[in-house]
Formats: C-alpha cells, sequence, structure tokens
C-alpha cells in the first residue's frame, strides 16, 4: 500500500510514524543532567586573586627551597673513581687482562668527621641497566625459589638460559652481569698498622626483595644439593650456594645480589655496597684523617668506556645528598615571587579606574 511523505509528520526530525502510531520523539530527557542545567562554577580571575596566589607560592616555596638546599649541603659525601684509566692511578695496573686477580690501593683524606650511620656505594657509569632486554632477561619465578623454574628457566633469559647443557642459576643477563670488586676500607692512624673499618654487609636491601621476591629453592639445610643439577652463571666465577658463608645471607636471598637485580632506570647510577655503622655518641663513624681504600678489582667496564667509583655518605630525612630538589623549589618560588611583582606593576600602570574596587592587593 503506497503512502505520501509529508514532512510534517516527523517529531524533531525522526521518520515519518504510520498512521495510528505514536510519534518517536529523540529529544533529551528533561533532567539537569541531560538539559546541561547542572551548577558550575567559573573562577573570574582578576588582579584581587591572581597577584595573592603568586606571592603566597613564592613565599611559600623559596623558604622549603632554602630548607632543602642547606640540610642537602650538610650531607657529608665523597666520591673515589678508581676505574684506573688515568696511567697515573694505581689501579691502572689492573686494565691488563692478565692481571687476575688484582689488587689495587687509594689513598684519599677525609677533611671533615663523617656523624652518624655512613653508607658504602659503588657507582657505575655509562652501564645501560635500563635496556629493554636486559631488564627483561630474568626468571623472577626462579628468583623466588621455584623448583619446576630452577631447571627449566624462562626464555626470557636466552643467551644465559642454559650452559654446559646445564640450567643457569640464576638465569639471565642482569644475574650475570652481576657486580663482584670487593671494597675494604682502612684509617690510618698514628699507630703502626692501619685500623680496618668495620662493615656492615647486611640490612642494604628493601625488606620486601629480601624477604618476599627472593627465595632459596626448597629442600635439606644443604643448599648445594637444593640447587644441584644446575650451574653457574658464566661471568661468575663462583657458584651461588657459595655467595656467603653465613646460611641466612647465601643463595639468592644474599643481599649484595638482591640489591643488583634491581634495575638502575638511568646508565650512571649508584648501588649501596655496605654499611657503617656509628657505634657510639662521643665519637664519630668516620673521624677525619687519611684512610685508604683496598679494592679487589674484578669488574670490567673498560670495555664499554664505563667508568667506577666508590662513594661514603651520610643522610638526612631527606635521604642523600641531592641539591636539585631545594635548588628546584628556590626557582620556582623566585620566578612565582617576581611575576607577581611585574603583574603588580604592569596592573598598577595600566588599571582603568572603573576596575580599582576589584583590586584588593
Amino acid at each position: 500500500m503506497a503512502m505520501n511523505y509529508n514532512a510534517k509528520d516527523e517529531v524533531d526530525g525522526g521518520p515519518p510514524c504510520a498512521p495510528g502510531g505514536t510519534a518517536k520523539n529523540r529529544r533529551p530527557d528533561n533532567t539537569a543532567f541531560k538539559q546541561q542545567r547542572l551548577p558550575a562554577w567559573q573562577p573570574i580571575l582578576t588582579a584581587g586573586t591572581v597577584l595573592p596566589t603568586f606571592f603566597i607560592i613564592g613565599l611559600i616555596f623559596i623558604p622549603i627551597g632554602i630548607g632543602i638546599f642547606v640540610t642537602s649541603n650538610n650531607i657529608r659525601e665523597i666520591e673515589i673513581d678508581y676505574t684506573g684509566t688515568d696511567p697515573s692511578s694505581p689501579c691502572n695496573k689492573c686494565l691488563s687482562p692478565n692481571a687476575t686477580p688484582c689488587i689495587c690501593t687509594i689513598n684519599f683524606t677525609l677533611e671533615q668527621s663523617f656523624e652518624g650511620n655512613v653508607f658504602m656505594y659503588y657507582g657505575l657509569s655509562n652501564f645501560y641497566q635500563n635496556h629493554r632486554r636486559y631488564v627483561k632477561s630474568r626468571d623472577d619465578s626462579q628468583l623466588n625459589g621455584d623448583s619446576s623454574a630452577l631447571l627449566n628457566p624462562s626464555k626470557e633469559c636466552e643467551p644465559y638460559r642454559r650452559n654446559e647443557d646445564k640450567p643457569i642459576a640464576p638465569c639471565g643477563a642482569i644475574a650475570n652481569s652481576m657486580f663482584n670488586d670487593t671494597l675494604e676500607l682502612f684509617l690510618v692512624g698514628n699507630e703502626s698498622y692501619p685500623t680496618p673499618i668495620p662493615l656492615k654487609k647486611k640490612g642494604i636491601a628493601w625488606w620486601t626483595d629480601k624477604n618476599v621476591k627472593f627465595r632459596n629453592p626448597p629442600g635439606g639445610e644443604n643448599l648445594k644439593e637444593r640447587f644441584k643439577g644446575t650451574t653457574k652463571p658464566v661471568n661468575w666465577v663462583k657458584p651461588v650456594y657459595m655467595l656467603d658463608s653465613e646460611p641466612d645471607n647465601n643463595g639468592f636471598i644474599n643481599e649484595d645480589f638482591i640489591v643488583w637485580m634491581r634495575t638502575a632506570a638511568l646508565p650512571t647510577f649508584r648501588k649501596l655496597y655496605r654499611l657503617i655503622e656509628r657505634k657510639s655518641d662521643l665519637h664519630p663513624t668516620l673521624p677525619a684523617g687519611r684512610y685508604y681504600l683496598n679494592i679487589t678489582y674484578n669488574y670490567p667496564v673498560h670495555s664499554f668506556d664505563g667508568r667506577k667509583r666508590m662513594i661514603l655518605s651520610t643522610i638526612s630525612w631527606m635521604g642523600g645528598k641531592n641539591p636539585f630538589l631545594g635548588i628546584a623549589y628556590i626557582a620556582i618560588g623566585s620566578i612565582s615571587f617576581l611575576l607577581g611583582v611585574v603583574l603588580l606593576v604592569i596592573n598598577h600602570k595600566y588599571r582603568n579606574s572603573s576596575n580599582t574596587a576589584d583590586i584588593t592587593i
């Protein structure tokens, strides 16, 4: 049956309805949300509201920045580069591939005493731990003590997954490149023999890493038996179950190993190596004077133009020495305060007499 088209039959642009039918309405519901009648607030930016904001930001940020900057400068820190690329460096002899093992000694002087706990770090430069394939080259199930992953590591560990037809434990490029220099610190006093500084090797890893993420495989008391059927990483001198003589710091739960496995975000980084605890409030942890650093030089960095260094540092409530945050606060506060002054001058010079009532400064 034919039907004539009439535009008047449409409702709000809808299709024509059949005779006797109900008209379709595409109009939104009459609600505040759909009709866009919700209450809204829009700030009116005037000189009386903007200028105080700039001045308040400046007055708050500048003192905070000064406090952070002064706190950072009060942190004692000394950095010793022992790469050995300089011919006059005592460690230059260790660059020869035939000089293994190589021991070198670097003398240095602390001009000021180090109070409180002192942290010893090792630092590497031009080492890209943030490379995508490097970061993925590990098996977290194996590191968590899973027996099946121990003997069948993840394929992400290639090419450090198997060696000599045995699974590598721990597998992957991160573990294979673990830092293995040995650092010892001695105080050279008036006595005939130097005094060794006690270095604490426990308590340097995150608690969650030590107790949750890293676990040794289950089994008996003999750790060697638990790793039976595996082999050491290619670049390691000894297997993982011989990293330490103490059972609670051996195998996958060795804290030096755990610290290394937490990859750095930048190519120049430092990692905690040892802790020097304060024994007495009457005496500084490291008194001012002459010291020497005894280094067992094992870790090669010359092939990729890297550098190695040892850092001694105290800490404060804000962590280690880092003046950037204080400088950033001072810079932002100064810029904000300066902008406030400039806008105040401009407003005072060019304001209209009719707008004077809006200025509340």
